[in-house]
C-alpha cells in the first residue's frame, strides 16, 4: 500500500485511480499541473558558467 500524493489516503497497487485513492484526486493533481503549482528545477550552473555556453 501507498498513500495518496493528494489527501495521503492508503491506496491499493491494482486500484483504478492509482496512485490516487479517487478520480477527485486525480482531478486535483492535474490541476496542480496545469496551474503551475508544481515545477521541475534543472541544476544550478556555477557563477560564470553561463557565459560559457553560449
Amino acid at each position: 500500500m501507498i498513500k495518496c500524493p493528494i489527501c495521503k489516503k492508503e491506496v491499493a497497487p491494482g486500484s483504478p485511480d492509482f496512485p490516487f485513492c479517487s478520480e477527485r484526486c486525480r482531478l486535483i493533481d492535474l490541476g496542480n499541473w496545469a496551474s503551475g503549482k508544481y515545477k521541475i528545477s534543472s541544476p544550478a550552473k556555477p557563477p560564470g558558467q553561463e557565459e560559457d555556453d553560449e
